[in-house]
């Protein structure tokens, strides 16, 4: 085994290191590790990556809508780097990519003003020896299930990267006069209507442009999350996640993965 990048820890050394002589483990399920098998791949290892970032102080005006571009920057650096360390892992292990990434984010009572972000998910290796690394030179990562791995698989794509685009934003608080002049009607709230709106769009491009610089065909399982974290309810993060994928030269036919049933006589 190579020596273990500096960043990662010595106990993620010893476990690397088991895996690396036969021990492997993983978070998928019992039908996601045979389909994940059947598509060609080879489970080695559970691997992570983690960190405990502390957001600096943002300022923000009480009656104005914008995005809080130093908060931004924090929760996409710490994802980052939470990331980046999980492909480490990856690395050391010899795999091609990363099935299952999860994404979470945990808040402690003895840092108010810091968060654990953490990236889980089960390294792989093509079983015929072909590297499946993405354009960058490092394991693919891909939040997608191992059904959906092996039907990606099978019609023609392969996953680049996991990619994410994310805005935190302050929603301008409304007036008593425009508080006064809204109550007891029908009526939309245009401030706050296009405040979510932009924050959204910002998300979603940022996500596409990682997705082009892979040099991606498209980006599959998009999703848009809304979190508070401690901001209170006048600040939310949009996090916009998907796997970014390109089309491979091979045309494969979709076929139902085998099922064996077992026939009590």
């Amino acid at each position: 085994m190579s020596d273990a990048p500096k960043d990662l820890p010595e106990a993620s050394e010893r476990r690397l290191e088991e895996i690396e002589h036969g021990l492997f483990t993983s978070d998928l399920s019992v039908n996601e590790f045979l389909l994940v098998k059947e598509a060609g791949y080879h489970p080695l290892g559970l691997v992570m990556g983690s960190s405990i970032y502390h957001t600096g102080i943002q300022t923000r005006k009480w009656g104005e809508s914008q995005e809080l571009t130093k908060l931004t920057e924090a929760m996409y650096n710490a994802r980052e780097l939470a990331m980046t360390r999980m492909e480490e892992e990856a690395s050391e292990l010899g795999a091609d990519g990363v099935v299952g990434v999860r994404l979470d984010v945990n808040y402690y009572e003895w840092g108010k003003d810091a968060a654990e972000f953490i990236a889980v998910g089960t390294a792989v290796k093509a079983e015929d020896g072909v590297s499946r690394r993405n354009a960058l030179g490092k394991p693919f990562t891909s939040d997608l299930s191992g059904q959906d791995f092996w039907t990606l698989l099978r019609t023609g794509y392969l996953p680049q990267g996991l990619v994410m685009g994310t805005c935190v934003y302050h929603i301008a608080h409304r007036g008593l006069g425009q508080t006064l002049a809204t109550t007891g009607q029908n009526v939309e709230l245009p401030n706050f209507t296009q405040a979510l709106y932009e924050a959204r769009e910002l998300a979603m491009t940022r996500m596409q442009d990682e997705a082009s610089r892979l040099g991606a065909a498209g980006v599959v399982g998009a999703r848009l999350e809304e979190k508070t974290h401690q901001w209170g309810s006048h600040t939310i993060e949009f996090l916009a996640l998907g796997t970014a994928v390109t089309r491979t030269a091979d045309e494969i036919t979709l076929t139902p993965p085998v099922t064996i049933i077992s026939l009590d006589h």
